[in-house]
């Protein structure tokens, strides 16, 4: 042990600068394992992921659109921040894992597989107030008067009841999991749109109004 402390206590300075040298080496080969595995192209180098979501990717509008803004896989799955970007790889080791196993070998295993994989990646945007969605789509800075009725109506009652942009944004970069009833959706907004008196006619402009003194 005493022989290994003797260069330190005889070079202090070029020991010192060793160290920093090894953690300047060390960090940046960090970050750069990072980033590499930070590219579509590093996503979809998995065969699951080319040959399914990646292939559903491409026909939305976040792969191609008038304006040609595209958001690509780490866009809308990985942080930007970097402790948060750091735990969501360490989480990304259980797909490593999964893929060594073959775990998804086929389209079949895939589909019976979407609604588990569909419901983490919701439970995970809704944690994070859809932190990723909202790195591109801030809510407080939609100019509401340029968008539809109905988006304006929506996404100023999002705003007002505290909802998050995957309550409603479910399968708009990939298909929804089989059996999936997006109607419980609408059912769940129609009700509470009814029960603070939200008129239907704001978004319903074709819809006759009620007899006289009735309904709302």
């Amino acid at each position: 042990m005493l022989r290994l402390w003797k260069p330190l206590i005889r070079h202090p300075l070029a020991s010192l600068s060793a160290v920093f040298l090894a953690g300047m080496v060390f960090w940046g080969a960090f970050n750069w394992s990072l980033e590499l595995t930070n590219t579509e192209t590093f996503c979809i180098s998995c065969h699951a992921m080319r040959s399914y979501v990646y292939a559903e990717y491409r026909e939305t509008g976040h792969y191609n659109n008038r304006t040609g803004v595209r958001a690509s896989c780490p866009d809308c799955h990985v942080p930007k921040e970097w402790v948060h970007k750091v735990v969501r790889k360490v989480r990304a080791t259980n797909e490593l894992f999964h893929w060594l196993k073959g775990s998804i070998d086929s389209r079949a295993d895939f589909e019976a597989k979407r609604p588990v994989l569909a419901r983490d990646v919701w439970a995970s945007m809704e944690a994070t107030d859809s932190r990723e969605c909202r790195n591109c789509h801030g809510i407080e800075f939609m100019n509401a008067a340029a968008q539809p009725a109905k988006a304006r109506i929506m996404h100023t009652l999002a705003k007002t009841w505290g909802e998050t942009c995957i309550d409603c944004h479910k399968g708009i970069a990939h298909r929804l999991p089989r059996g999936f009833d997006e109607n419980l959706l609408m059912d769940r907004l129609h009700e509470r749109m009814e029960t603070e008196k939200i008129a239907c006619r704001q978004c319903h402009t074709d819809m006759a109004g009620p007899p006289k003194g009735q309904g709302w």
